[in-house]
């Protein structure tokens, strides 16, 4: 893939089905039940390492002053939870190749 073009859904389907073998359907629904798999398990508060690709998992942002920048207001922004990514030493490394 060249650089500074973006991958999306349907390519990444299209690659795993040219790659496995397989129908694009099938592609699809596997990506789906992969992607469907990691939202249920960081929903339940579980981490998702892949070796050599990364992991995933649950970070905690805590509650902090901003501003409106329209406005130049302040405002209180919220403690909320939001998903991290790790990538592991194989992915760092095909990416700096």
């Amino acid at each position: 893939m060249n650089k500074g073009v973006n991958m999306h859904k349907t390519d990444l389907v299209a690659a795993i089905a040219e790659q496995a073998g397989i129908t694009k359907v099938q592609a699809q629904d596997s990506l789906n039940a992969f992607t469907d798999s990691i939202t249920d398990a960081l929903a339940n508060g579980e981490t998702v390492s892949l070796i050599g690709f990364g992991s995933f998992s649950q970070r905690q942002r805590a509650a902090r002053t901003g501003k409106n920048p329209q406005t130049g207001a302040e405002i209180q922004i919220p403690a909320s939870t939001t998903v991290g990514f790790k990538p592991g030493k194989a992915l760092k490394e095909a990416c700096n190749s």
